[in-house]
């Protein structure tokens, strides 16, 4: 047969099987005919002839076909061009091992899946797992802004307790009635910037009594969370994110996703930097547990690669306790001292043994004007921040890409969740772990039950504040060096969105290339201006403005956005469609345009019934 190989494609299998004609040729192999003019072929051209040829397991659940041309005898007007030539000879006479890996919907090679589960006891382990990698953020982001309010151990101590109360409560809420997706709902570093301009506010700094301090701006921070809470549920419940995400082709969708991952680079190499004693051993250990160890295995089980997180953490914590317990840091920097010692300044003894946070657990909420515009940049950089990590966890837990229906269910309970963070006093806003994600990878296990377990330690340990303190002593530098790993397969997902495109397109890589250029080079820039200046580079009097630009273009997966679609949807749209990616995406715009979605995201208790999809 010789003609122009011209898609690679995957179907199916009971898509195929009202193919007319199965025959064998001299060298035994399968052909699948199928005639042009017919509703299922690949191709409505009657100007060729088109047959299929099995280049897979035909015998499984997928087949892989190669779609190739021949030249038709009716139509010889149309049999030259592109289908002549050595170039399409050489293609057409490609072995089948030479051919490229065709595109998929669904990521092959998870040992669970969204809807499938492990055993109940390697479920509640994993859940752990998930547990400790997200104690990173819940304790971070508390040390960084409790001492700037004024806060002590103790009032750091509840904060971290409060985070991870409502991370588990968010977290619960979005895998039973948001997307559905094993997703962790926590703290979002994309709220520090408007929180530290709450915190340098003139009526607070002025406030001489550091606790006194501490409580009114918690106040002024919840109020500005409540009130920004509103606009993410509006834009949820609206349908009116899933009306632009419409407009989110696979193209477009490559940056933002990768931008998820890789743009959070300074949390990781540059934190272990500051610990290299601590931080290389462990990323060494996880690396070679969680890869080159994987396939060991204790009584047919694989140990190492289901829990080289908490493996590596606990033979490299016991390191670090006995570099810490020696006196090894007694004389370091205090910079050094929060990142390597295990005893993380008095955060256990500083923690009450039962502490159970409640809403308004720090006062009523102060609400200002200035305040509360200034947070609603930071919904929307969190707003854009989630949906390209709800598809990077759809494509990790072997789901098909949530349809704009779920992403705007999504981001309305977020909205509840970043309601909830005001009422009980987080001290910053909510947005999809990251890392959390990277740990399906890693383990291959895609479970929804396995995060609402972990949702239920997160409860469980912040009432238990001592025992939560204890898990949140591991030094950042360990979650840093797991971090490399877990944001990086979060980025590389990113990038396989592009199998979906055509990358052989100069339109196509010049979008790519640009915005993920300057989705890393923009918020780069905006970080070392703010380190060296103590402010963004957008300085005016109106506080609220300033708060705006330098939150939105602070964050990578922004500005990867924003330039990525207006590209993809100003630069010769006319008869790029397929480029970029839209035939395939057409089946994911609607509810009901995939038969696998009311699988993934139907909603539990037949309460689809009050809430039917679009």
């Amino acid at each position: 047969m010789v003609g122009l190989i011209k898609h690679v494609v995957s179907f199916g299998q009971k898509l195929w099987s009202d193919i007319p004609d199965l025959q064998h040729d001299e060298e035994d192999e399968l052909y699948w005919k199928a005639w042009c003019e017919s509703p299922t072929a690949p191709t409505a051209n009657d100007a060729c002839s088109c047959h299929l040829t099995p280049t897979g397991d035909y015998g499984g659940i997928t087949a892989i076909f190669v779609l190739s041309r021949e030249p038709s005898t009716d139509h010889p007007e149309q049999a030259g061009g592109a289908g002549e030539g050595p170039a399409a000879l050489e293609m057409a006479d490609m072995k089948q091992e030479e051919i490229s890996h065709p595109p998929m919907d669904q990521l092959q090679g998870l040992e669970y899946c969204i809807d499938s589960n492990p055993s109940w006891g390697e479920a509640i382990a994993l859940g752990f797992q998930h547990y400790i990698l997200c104690l990173g953020t819940a304790v971070m982001i508390p040390t960084l802004l409790v001492p700037l309010m004024g806060g002590n151990a103790h009032d750091k101590a509840k904060v971290v307790q409060t985070m991870l109360f409502v991370t588990g409560i968010n977290t619960l809420l979005q895998t039973l009635f948001g997307t559905r997706l094993p997703t962790i709902i926590g703290g979002s570093y994309a709220f520090v910037i408007p929180v530290i301009s709450i915190i340098k506010d003139p009526s607070l700094t002025q406030i001489t009594d550091d606790h006194t301090r501490f409580i009114m701006t918690m106040r002024a921070i919840q109020g500005a969370l409540i009130i920004s809470s509103c606009i993410q549920i509006i834009v949820g419940y609206s349908q009116l994110w899933g009306i632009c995400s419409r407009f989110f082709s696979p193209l477009g969708m490559v940056p933002v996703v990768a931008l998820v991952g890789l743009g959070l680079f300074e949390r990781g190499f540059p934190v272990i930097g500051r610990c290299v004693e601590i931080g290389l051993p462990m990323i060494v250990l996880f690396v070679a547990l969680s890869q080159y160890l994987k396939h060991v295995q204790v009584r047919h089980f694989p140990i190492l690669e289901r829990f080289s997180v908490l493996i590596s953490i606990a033979l490299v914590w016991v390191y670090a306790h006995i570099l810490t317990a020696s006196g090894t840091y007694k004389h370091t920097s205090l910079l050094t001292q929060i990142n390597c010692r295990t005893d993380r300044a008095n955060l256990i003894t500083s923690a009450d043994w039962i502490d159970i946070p409640y809403p308004l657990q720090w006062g009523p909420p102060t609400f200002s004007a200035d305040h509360a515009f200034g947070m609603m940049a930071a919904v929307v950089v969190s707003l854009i921040e989630s949906t390209g990590a709800f598809k990077a966890a759809a494509r990790l837990a072997s789901a098909t890409p949530p349809p704009p229906y779920v992403l705007s269910r999504g981001i309305g309970w977020q909205g509840i969740g970043l309601l909830f963070d005001g009422l009980f006093g987080t001290g910053t806003g909510s947005t999809v772990s990251v890392e959390n994600i990277g740990l399906l990878g890693s383990t291959r296990i895609g479970s929804r039950r396995v995060i609402q377990i972990s949702a239920g330690f997160m409860i469980f340990f912040s009432i238990l504040g001592r025992f939560g303190a204890l898990f949140a002593s591991i030094p950042f530098t360990m979650f840093a060096a797991i971090y490399c790993v877990m944001f990086g397969y979060v980025g590389a997902v990113g990038l396989s969105f592009m199998q979906f495109t055509n990358m052989n397109s100069m339109r196509n890589l010049f979008i790519i290339g640009v915005s993920l250029f300057l989705g890393v080079s923009i918020p780069e820039y905006f970080f070392r201006y703010t380190m060296s200046a103590l402010h963004g580079p957008a300085h005016t009097r109106a506080g609220w403005f300033n708060d705006y630009i330098n939150t939105i273009f602070s964050s990578p997966p922004t500005v990867g956005l924003i330039i990525a679609v207006v590209l993809d949807n100003t630069l010769e749209v006319r008869n790029t469609a397929r480029d970029r990616g839209m035939p395939w995406w057409a089946r994911f715009r609607t509810f009901r345009g995939d038969s696998r979605n009311e699988e993934f995201y139907t909603l539990p208790f037949n309460l689809n019934r009050f809430f039917p999809p679009s």
